[in-house]
């Protein structure tokens, strides 16, 4: 019963991990990508200044969710990493690209441009592979005898594809919102213009992926309209549509701040849907959490280390964001 509970904990540790670091490395990721939609060099340079002080901060939940991943559902990670190699190996590339434009671009003159390109780039494959890795997995792996048993391009899919398009947009989105709320302007107008045209195609990747999950596997979609949980699957568009909604209202109106946390609702609650349509399974579609768990006191003595890290970390990146909170100033910067 104990190893039950830990596992379940556990899961819900890493899928906590996993949520913050899309919610706070995608609007970086999401500053990168809107790169090449800017004016000129100053607007660059202020869209970065904003993520400067915090982007590696950002990644330390990564390093959580597949560290943890690695040491407490082995099995899981054995199945999900040769399934997905060549997305996850393109973006840690991407990753790496992009950590280094961070610093050469401020100590270049002849190459800036060069930086600004492999900082867009690392963007948007970053964002483009987890999108990818994502609609592989939702899309099922392929396991027998507890090992991987497709092939290397299972994971390039038509619906991959199209999850990949999604979670870059959306990171997008939450760039052009994050700049929205730290910036002023003519940049601050200028990504609040783009902001709009990005929140609509968000919201149409959303609808589509929405209407081609449940195709992927019956039991999702005996999990969206079956009782009681069909009670969420309701629940989650209506709330889609009410963040939309103050989003558009507070563009219009030159509101800050909810325009941002309002794109951020939207992949909490596209992260609520693939929970709706994951439990109880670790890797769909054969793999329950169970299964995929590390023994008892495996599970136990990670839990001991995990419940008094985690802790620090979220004061420390709380720390970090309310000493760096504020609207950036255009004459002083990072570097």
């Amino acid at each position: 019963m104990l190893g039950l509970e830990l596992s379940f904990i556990w899961a819900g540790i890493i899928a906590f991990a996993v949520l913050v670091y899309v919610i706070l490395d995608g609007f970086d990721l999401g500053v990168g990508i809107l790169f090449p939609f800017a004016k000129d060099e100053r607007e660059r340079d202020v869209m970065m200044n904003s993520v400067a002080p915090i982007w590696d901060g950002n990644e330390t939940w990564l390093v959580l969710g597949g560290g943890g991943l690695f040491a407490v559902f082995p099995l899981a990670y054995a199945v999900v990493m040769p399934a997905l190699y060549v997305p996850i190996i393109a973006m840690l590339l991407a990753l790496i690209f992009r950590g280094v434009a961070f610093e050469y671009r401020w100590r270049t003159v002849r190459w800036k441009r060069l930086w600004d390109w492999a900082f867009f780039g690392g963007s948007l494959v970053a964002g483009l592979s987890q999108g990818i890795a994502l609609g592989a997995l939702v899309q099922g792996i392929e396991v027998e005898n507890r090992a991987y048993a497709g092939g290397w391009f299972d994971w390039f899919t038509p619906f991959s594809l199209l999850t990949g398009l999604a979670v870059a947009t959306g990171y997008a989105l939450l760039g052009a919102t994050w700049c929205n709320m730290k910036l002023e302007g003519r940049v601050q107008e200028h990504m609040r213009r783009l902001a709009r045209p990005l929140a609509l195609a968000t919201l149409g990747f959303l609808g589509l992926v929405s209407l081609f999950t449940p195709l992927q596997d019956a039991v999702y979609a005996e999990r969206w309209f079956r009782w009681p949980t069909m009670v969420w699957s309701l629940a989650v568009p209506v709330l889609v549509a009410l963040a939309a909604w103050r989003l558009w209202r507070g563009l219009e109106q030159g509101d800050d701040r909810a325009p941002f946390l309002c794109a951020l609702g939207f992949f909490v609650l596209g992260f609520v849907g693939i929970g709706i349509s994951f439990y109880p399974m670790m890797v769909p579609p054969e793999l329950t959490i169970v299964e995929a768990a590390a023994p008892d006191e495996s599970l136990l003595f990670t839990l001991v280390g995990t419940v008094v890290m985690v802790p620090i970390i979220l004061a420390y990146t709380a720390y970090t964001y309310w000493v760096f909170r504020g609207k950036i100033d255009p004459d002083e910067g990072y570097h």
